[in-house]
């Protein structure tokens, strides 16, 4: 990894800048016998069929026969931590090693009620596991925290793992807006695709010179062979995994390529493997579009609504809003400037946790020029240590389901798809169709079927009305997966794990603990 500084280097300030145009919005939100891979070799980078179809090939026998070295976490001792080194580059072994840091919580039970460990993935990309998993850990039930160790590993890239530092002094920081809007102009609200294309061409080039060796190999190829490594240092002959939002995608990518390593595996709210990055952008522009007007059909019931009483006065609200800030910013602090664009973000923000009340607080305050609850949450947003914008590019870029590459004449071309299909949100989706335009890796990892075949039972579980990870994508992945099984929640907000549903979590409790699958066609509330 190239760190000496050189004149011609990105300032920081400039990518400040950059990174300030673009957001992460609804893309958030991871046994030792011989298998043989059934995937094809357009799926696999050069090189490494080998290393899917051996037991553990002899270049990589020092990382599997590696001792970790468990101590507790300075930050949180009720956890234990611990670093292992991994291949830079799996197919080329001696080409160098990278840092991958881990975390476990112990299983409080022993002997027969032991099973295992569970690693756990929160999504991302560009979200660490560790801190996704000290989060969680306790809302676990006590049969699973009996029965197994909890464990996390950060994605390569990511995290306190060998990071992609793009040198930008925001690595960790959240970026402020998403559709970039030319305040009190006539065109104001509309995406300046030229403007987006240039902030995402300084990010790429700023990655390509600080981090230029460690970007071909941070993909959810490489993370599932982690995934591998971390389940024969804990002992385990198979990987009993918990995957949500793009954790499910490197749990079916993990399916693929070690089919007879599987165990125990939930992937939920789901990816769609196959489909492409246009698609994918277009689905989750829908799927805010689902989600907006499942609240707004609750908030037509309340009398104090603020955003009126029918679906269509709710839409019509939010645009009026939008609009008059796009025209007519707010700035009610030094350096923050609230836009319709900030609007939105807050907007999505709430819709994915759900946190229903929270958004009609917000947007009553909004229709009296307040923004009081948008610069909280917003504010809370930008001082999260943990989000990283460079890895969430890096890790994306990789994948052709996550990355795409339009120009911006084709992203303009696009943008009247995008707003048919969800006129509140398909603007702001749309410009994330340049992402990957100027990376200077490609995909290494097509669009593509995962069907997985001769794994264990996996259950496949997804929200009706999931924004960030739209139920069809679930629907899909079930349907593709040779032994996937559907357990649908007939609800809002982001993923079914612990979410309030009762019927979800004893139904993932009792696949974990005795492999039972709840019944074909099971819908929880």
């Amino acid at each position: 990894m190239n760190t000496d500084p050189t004149s011609d280097r990105i300032p920081r300030r400039r990518l400040r800048g950059a990174l300030a145009v673009l957001s992460a919005g609804g893309l958030l939100l991871t046994s030792c016998t011989a298998t043989h891979l059934r995937l094809s070799a357009a799926h696999i980078p050069a090189g490494t069929e080998a290393a899917a179809t051996a037991p553990v090939p002899a270049g990589l026998l020092r990382y599997y026969q590696q001792q970790l070295d468990w101590k507790p976490c300075p930050k949180k001792p009720a956890f234990q931590c611990t670093t292992l080194k991994a291949p830079l580059d799996y197919a080329h072994p001696d080409a160098g090693d990278i840092t991958l840091a881990a975390t476990r919580k112990r299983a409080t039970g022993t002997g027969t009620k032991r099973i295992g460990s569970l690693l756990y993935n929160p999504g991302g990309p560009g979200i660490p596991a560790i801190t996704g998993l000290w989060a969680a850990a306790d809302a676990f039930s006590p049969s699973v925290r009996a029965a197994y160790d909890l464990v996390a590993v950060d994605p390569r890239g990511v995290g306190d793992s060998t990071p992609v530092d793009c040198n930008t002094g925001t690595a960790k920081a959240l970026p402020k807006a998403g559709v970039i809007t030319t305040a009190g102009k006539p065109d104001a609200g509309k995406p300046d695709f030229e403007g987006v294309d240039a902030a995402i061409e300084k990010i790429a080039d700023a990655c390509r010179l600080h981090s230029g060796r460690l970007l071909p190999h941070v993909g959810t190829l490489e993370a599932a062979r982690d995934l591998d490594l971390m389940r024969a240092l804990v002992g385990d002959e198979r990987l009993h995994f918990l995957g949500q939002s793009v954790g499910t995608y490197l749990g079916a990518t993990y399916a693929e390529l070690f089919p007879s390593r599987v165990g125990r595996m939930v992937l939920d709210g789901a990816e769609d493997p196959s489909i492409d990055g246009y698609h994918h952008l277009l689905d989750l522009a829908h799927g805010y579009q689902v989600a907006w007007e499942s609240f707004a059909a609750d908030c037509a019931t309340r009398t104090d609504c603020p955003v009126g009483h029918s679906v269509e006065e709710a839409n019509r609200t939010l645009d009026a809003l939008v609009t008059a800030l796009d025209q007519n910013p707010l700035q009610p602090g030094k350096d923050v400037t609230i836009t319709g664009q900030s609007l939105l973000t807050g907007v999505t923000t709430a819709l994915r946790t759900p946190a229903w009340e929270n958004l009609r607080v917000l947007l009553s305050e909004v229709t009296r020029r307040d923004t009081t609850a948008l610069q909280k949450l917003t504010a809370a947003d930008q001082k999260d240590p943990v989000f990283s914008y460079p890895g969430f590019m890096a890790v994306s870029c990789l994948s052709a389901p996550l990355g795409p590459r339009y120009t911006p004449a084709q992203a303009k071309a696009a943008l009247p798809e995008f707003v048919r299909d969800s006129p509140q949100f398909g603007a702001h989706y749309s410009t994330f169709l340049q992402m990957c335009a100027h990376w200077p890796v490609g995909p290494t990892q097509p669009s593509h079927r995962i069907t997985a075949p001769g794994t264990p039972p996996i259950l496949v579980v997804g929200t009706t009305r999931d924004p960030a990870t739209p139920y069809v994508w679930s629907q899909a992945l079930a349907r593709q997966l040779s032994s996937g099984r559907l357990l649908t929640r007939n609800g809002d907000g982001h993923t079914a794990f612990l979410q309030g549903s009762t019927c979800v979590d004893t139904a993932i409790d009792r696949y974990l603990l005795s492999g039972r699958l709840p019944p074909v066609g099971t819908v929880c509330t």
